[in-house]
């Protein structure tokens, strides 16, 4: 495990593709003024993702470049693509900042875990396949890809108790609310309404 970073808190959104973890983490990380560390990935964009904002989209020769030259804290392999976060991303963050936020699937949370500890903090998100399948659709994921994703939900789902907290996501605000909440008690920044 690596040594502690003063109080800095990562924070991990984790769950089943579908579940709302981007958007809620988004919300979650600009109420705190938190910065987003950002994976890379050998995939192609999906629909309404960013190249530098969603994942640093790269091709295959330049990840396994990166992977030999020790550039990955964390690398998985996910239906043939390769996903992966750089420790000087999450470190250089971390020197300037109290606090940061990740996106990433069960795999990825658990490795980081097992790095940095108690200073990561996972916070898993989760809605019934239904309603999961339903946000792919909406997203206009092929069906190829949501078939992909769906069949690894019941792994995914299974990875909740061993979270530090575990959200149902039906409701963004909501959700957003509740987490922001939560969150209060490692921050310890005493927002006070003064209202």
């Amino acid at each position: 495990m690596r040594e502690s970073i003063g109080r800095n808190n990562i924070f991990v959104f984790t769950g089943p593709d579908g579940s709302g973890r981007k958007s809620v983490a988004e919300a979650v990380g600009q109420t705190f003024g938190m910065e987003k560390v950002v994976s890379f990935v050998t995939r192609s964009p999906r629909p309404g993702e960013v190249n530098g904002h969603d994942y640093h989209f790269i091709t295959h020769e330049k990840y396994r470049e990166l992977e030999l030259g020790g550039e990955f804290l964390e690398s998985v392999a996910i239906d043939g693509h390769q996903y992966g976060i750089r420790s000087v991303d999450i470190e250089s963050k971390l020197h300037y900042r109290d606090s940061v936020y990740l996106i990433l699937n069960h795999e990825g949370a658990g490795i980081l875990k097992n790095i940095y500890g108690d200073q990561v903090v996972r916070l898993f998100l989760y809605a019934d396949r239904r309603t999961v399948e339903e946000r792919e659709r909406k997203r206009g994921l092929p069906e190829e890809t949501i078939e992909k994703h769906l069949s690894h939900y019941d792994r995914e789902m299974s990875y909740r108790f061993s979270c530090e907290h575990a959200f149902e996501n039906y409701d963004l605000g909501q959700t957003t609310f509740e987490i922001t909440n939560e969150l209060e008690r490692y921050l310890k920044r005493d927002l006070v309404d003064k209202d």
